[in-house]
């Protein structure tokens, strides 16, 4: 059971990897755009400045060749870099031939069994389910994780079900509970699954006693 961190901002990753909770990090184009900064320098930083077990870069490429070109600047900065392909045909033969050449790899985009077959048997080191972009389009995010983790247990197949696009903190331990081996965040979630308001009403409480006990 393990959380990475959605997120291409250096700070925030800084501040909850202090915590000693998180084990990696996961990005896409649309987050790096976002922040502003330089994809390659970003993901070499990251390696450099932290010791994840897995910091995914996603490359593009409009086949199989071109991924795999684009994937050898990211392989060559550490084994913690994990490159991400979209679960296509073009992006699942690349996952093979990196697959094969202990590459760690993380396919992205998934959104049914079927393909997750697909993925295993090209040997992706995590398969990324969408939960969130599932639910908006009226299916059930967390059923598809059961149905691939429920999968893969039966098949004993050694790829990872790295449940990504979570947005609230009770989809995370639904996912972790139906199958998910890696759960990636947000930090807004992250910071949220610290808090319930049961939790601050005793604590009040406590603090309230300890001062009394204190004089």
């Amino acid at each position: 059971m393990q959380i990475f961190l959605d997120t291409a901002n250096y700070h925030e990753i800084a501040e909850r990897y202090a915590t000693g909770l998180v084990s990696g990090i996961t990005t896409n184009p649309t987050l790096v755009r976002k922040s502003g900064v330089d994809y390659f320098d970003f993901i070499r930083t990251l390696s450099r400045d932290f010791a994840f077990e897995s910091i995914s870069a996603e490359v593009d490429g409009k086949n199989a060749d071109e991924m795999i070109e684009n994937a050898q600047q990211y392989i060559k900065i550490g084994s913690e870099v994990t490159i991400k392909l979209p679960l296509t045909k073009e992006g699942l033969i690349a996952c093979k031939i990196l697959s094969d050449e202990g590459v760690k790899t993380n396919v992205t985009l998934c959104f049914s069994a079927a393909q997750a077959v697909m993925t295993a048997l090209a040997g992706a080191t995590y398969i990324s389910p969408f939960v969130g972009r599932m639910n908006d389009n009226s299916f059930s995010g967390v059923e598809l994780v059961r149905a691939i983790g429920g999968l893969y247990s039966a098949k004993r197949v050694e790829t990872k079900v790295l449940a990504a696009s979570l947005r609230d903190v009770h989809h995370v331990s639904r996912c972790l509970l139906y199958g998910a081996d890696v759960v990636t965040l947000p930090t807004a979630v992250f910071d949220k699954m610290y808090n319930h308001v049961l939790t601050d009403a005793g604590l009040a409480i406590f603090e309230k006693d300890f001062k009394e006990i204190n004089g």
